[in-house]
């Protein structure tokens, strides 16, 4: 196969619209930094200025999940036989991610006029333990970098018969220059164009495929046998554990990324940033569609009648890349070239917000709270560039060593939803949590995690729960909820830490001077700034509604 140079065209006038729009994007910031007097560049680079348009936030926090793990991933598990449309969770989770957001988490966030979720944690229990608490959040957007890059690596080299370094590079460098650009105002415009590039796309590519003569009526081979297992799949009592684990790491995981919380804190209020959850999660529904019919016409199609020929893909160990291989063997070529678009829009999409995500964290919580107090606002956009740099350095750098989309999604979903999000619910909705606390869930879920070990990355377990068992080729994989069984379990010893160590401070059993997190005066200290806090959104209320006043006063004048 020859290199695609139509397709090369196409996706070089994507890639330049894109950049463009960032670019654009960039200019919007810079022209709103020069008119907030109340926000400092900081906020306006990595919020929007806290006022960011409702259909742009809309489409934003969409385009972040929906991504490029997203369109892959859904296909690959419908397609494979071992799986089916019943392990496809992605969609149906992130329905609940989203209403749990929209009606818990936002509200104390937007209160407390956070700039990242990490700031309750270095309020409450110091720099030290917070900057530790970092590192899992940090690392599970470097992975989110990796398989976005690698889901659009794989896509190209398919079906451009480009080099899959050349595809990963280049897509890693556009989107490290716009996101470094204009900060959340690049990535949220952006996110515009390519989430309708997504839905158009896909929608375009979908009836050609299931139209094709190779393959057969998707409802025949829905739950009969024919070219391989029904691609609806089954779920046998023995996997229920298994099934309800994957749901609740791909519903609650996301619950404890930088990146959601990041499009809840830019709207301008509250009912707004419920509105972009509810909305954003009917969104994430429909764009789901699409994968879940690619990934069914591959499961009912004649391989061996198309170019492609036999073995089948996912006897070729090909199962990864199925939504690629789809649209350049059961599609024409003009059609697979508009199909790539809707991928590395997707990629594109995604990518951005996890570097505007982790710059997010280094450059507030670390550097301006931790390395530089009085560090200026040029210095600190020169920071978060230069962690946007980094951070996309590092994902891209990753996806050399696996070439699995599914790896990388599960295994960062996995760190944020059994180390990160029992955290984020104890220091938001527990007033008793303390360092103490923090510390033995961490190092528990830590531990207990390594200690149950992880087939993707091919760590063996030590700790077999039940229903452990090991398939025909050796893999030993734990059919039991234990992620979720680690997550309560840190969920516990923090409370329970928590607790106890409260009552010997409080209660005078051991010195103050003993007291190594401080309990009291941090308790004091989050007290005192929950009571400011409120007190500036009053007076912001009643400057706004003064102003509201005055207007209209003036408009009656005239």
């Amino acid at each position: 196969m020859s290199l695609n140079v139509p397709g090369l065209i196409v996706m070089a006038i994507f890639y330049l619209l894109i950049l463009g729009t960032g670019i654009w994007a960039s200019m919007r910031s810079k022209k709103v930094e020069r008119k907030c007097t109340g926000s400092d560049g900081m906020e306006i680079t990595l919020l929007a200025g806290r006022n960011i348009n409702l259909l742009v936030g809309i489409f934003t926090l969409t385009a972040t999940w929906v991504g490029g793990g997203f369109i892959l991933g859904i296909a690959e598990a419908v397609y494979n036989p071992t799986l089916g449309l019943v392990w496809a969770l992605m969609p149906v989770p992130y329905v609940l991610t989203f209403f749990l957001g929209g009606f818990f988490f936002a509200k104390p966030m937007r209160e407390n006029k956070y700039v990242t979720m990490m700031d309750p944690f270095q309020i409450k229990y110091g720099n030290v333990l917070s900057s530790l608490l970092i590192f899992p959040a940090l690392i599970a957007d470097v992975l989110w970098v990796a398989r976005t890059l690698v889901s659009l690596g794989g896509t190209m080299s398919v079906i451009l018969d480009l080099p899959y370094v050349y595809s990963i590079c280049i897509s890693s460098v556009v989107a490290i220059i716009y996101t470094l650009l204009g900060g959340l105002y690049s990535v949220a415009y952006t996110d515009v164009i390519q989430l309708i590039l997504i839905f158009l796309s896909l929608w375009i590519c979908v009836p050609f495929m299931m139209t094709n003569p190779n393959s057969m009526d998707i409802t025949l081979t829905a739950f009969n046998e024919t070219f391989q297992a029904p691609w609806v799949g089954k779920l046998e009592l023995r996997d229920a554990g298994k099934w309800i684990d994957d749901f609740m790491v791909l519903a609650l995981g996301g619950l404890a990324y930088q990146a959601f919380y990041q499009r809840i804190l830019s709207a301008s209020s509250y009912t707004q940033a419920q509105v972009t959850c509810f909305a954003s999660s009917a969104f994430c529904l429909v764009l789901g569609i699409p994968s879940v019919l690619v990934g069914a016409v591959a499961a009912s199609t004649d391989w061996n009648l198309t170019s492609y020929g036999s073995p089948t893909p996912y006897e070729r160990g090909q199962a990864g890349s199925i939504l690629p291989i789809a649209l350049q063997y059961l599609t024409p070529s003009y059609v697979s070239i508009i199909g790539i678009g809707a991928v590395a829009a997707a990629v594109m999409s995604s990518m951005d917000s996890a570097l505007l995500s982790s710059a997010s964290m280094f450059s507030s919580n670390i550097y301006k709270n931790i390395i530089r107090n009085q560090a200026s606002d040029r210095e600190m956009q020169w920071v978060i560039r230069t962690s946007v740099v980094v951070c996309g350095l590092a994902g891209t750098a990753l996806t050399f060593l696996d070439n699995s989309v599914l790896v990388f999604w599960l295994v960062g979903v996995d760190m944020s939803y059994t180390i990160m999000f029992p955290q984020l619910v104890c220091v938001l909705f527990f007033k008793v949590s303390n360092g103490y606390g923090a510390s033995v869930g961490y190092v528990l879920a830590l531990v207990l995690r390594i200690l149950s070990g992880e087939p993707l990355i091919n760590l063996p377990p030590v700790i077999h729960f039940p229903g452990f068992r090991k398939d025909a080729e050796g893999v030993m994989t734990q059919f039991f909820p234990f992620r979720t069984t680690i997550m309560l379990t840190s969920l516990c010893s923090i409370l329970i830490t928590s607790c106890v160590t409260s009552v010997i401070f409080n209660k005078g059993l051991l010195l103050e001077r003993r007291d190594v997190f401080q309990i009291k005066r941090s308790q004091a200290k989050v007290t005192a700034l929950t009571k400011l806090k409120k007190e500036e959104s009053k007076k912001d209320y009643a400057k706004a509604k003064e102003a509201v006043v005055n207007k209209q006063l003036l408009d009656t004048s005239c």
